[in-house]
């Protein structure tokens, strides 16, 4: 394995066209998904390479976007009879609840992953939040990874229970946010549910809890650390995509996962998340750059300290 396989990080989810209602607006058939989120935001801190499949709906110019930012798409699946997963929502008062109005599989219905060499070779995987099955299927054509992350959701707890169960127990960290870690283990308590999810075998979980900040459990102690405060909130959709990317980018960027350096990938995760909710889609995620990342992630440090 070379090393720069070794560095590169596999982004495994799903891509998507949505048509999204806020209190604020409304915008259809924009680019999301699962895999175009983390990968993105993953890009400015590792080489990543998406997997996911794509529909014959799929703009040019929207992977153009994505080889922009330098993500090797050439393991990128299409399907020629079948348009791009598709998933309507709306947010209503306050963003303080989501409704899913439609939601198409279309391509993404019979998609089984087929790794290519230099995919199953890459030294760092986020097992984006698509379903179990599908992340298994992942995971066991990988060659030998060096730290895997798996992000889930309420659908899958209960719909897939045993599967994402014994995938947990695989995985070097678990990420969910605070609903879905008191769904998974049965605690009301979040202290208790980030204890009981890894007795369940996971050597380390990130319980996200919003605008409120993000908890980290693992061997060698407990950190919890707040966010960046944004002020303009104008879609939550793909924030915990991006904060996934950007913390496994990270943690591939220094080539070790030790307590100090998750410290560190959180507060990178909790910048680049930051920036995805003020915009529509990946505009702002994908033109923001660096620079703006480094300085939201100075801005936390800052108002973390005593």
């Amino acid at each position: 394995m070379s090393e720069k396989q070794d560095n590169s990080v596999l982004v495994a989810g799903s891509i998507a066209y949505d048509c999204i209602e806020t209190p604020l607006a409304k915008e259809d058939y924009i680019l999301g998904g699962a895999s175009c989120y983390a990968a993105l935001a993953c890009s400015y801190f590792a080489p990543v390479k998406m997997a996911g499949i794509a529909g014959n709906d799929f703009k040019a110019s929207d992977m153009e976007r994505l080889k922009a930012r330098g993500i090797d798409v050439s393991g990128v699946e299409f399907d020629a009879n079948k348009p791009t997963f598709f998933w309507r929502g709306k947010y209503h008062e306050n963003f303080k609840s989501r409704e899913t109005i439609d939601v198409r599989l279309n391509a993404f219905e019979d998609y089984s992953p087929k790794l290519s060499e230099e995919q199953a070779s890459c030294g760092y995987v986020l097992l984006g939040n698509i379903s179990p099955v599908l992340q298994e299927s992942v995971l066991e054509q990988m060659k030998n990874p060096r730290f895997v992350v798996l992000d889930t959701m309420d659908l899958w707890i209960s719909t897939a229970n045993d599967t994402l169960r014994r995938l947990i127990g695989k995985v070097d960290l678990l990420i969910l946010n605070d609903d879905e870690a008191k769904q998974l283990s049965g605690c009301s308590n979040l202290l208790k549910a980030g204890d009981a999810l890894r007795d369940m075998g996971a050597k380390a979980v990130i319980i996200k809890k919003g605008e409120h900040g993000s908890m980290l459990f693992c061997d060698d102690g407990f950190f919890t650390m707040g966010t960046y405060p944004v002020r303009d909130l104008y879609d939550p959709t793909g924030a915990g995509d991006s904060y996934a990317g950007a913390l496994i980018g990270y943690i591939a960027s220094k080539g070790d996962a030790s307590f100090e350096t998750l410290k560190r990938a959180m507060l990178a995760a909790a910048a680049t998340s930051s920036i995805t909710v003020e915009s529509f889609s990946c505009y702002k995620l994908e033109k923001s750059g660096m620079e703006e990342i480094s300085r939201r992630m100075d801005y936390i440090r800052k108002i973390s300290s005593i």
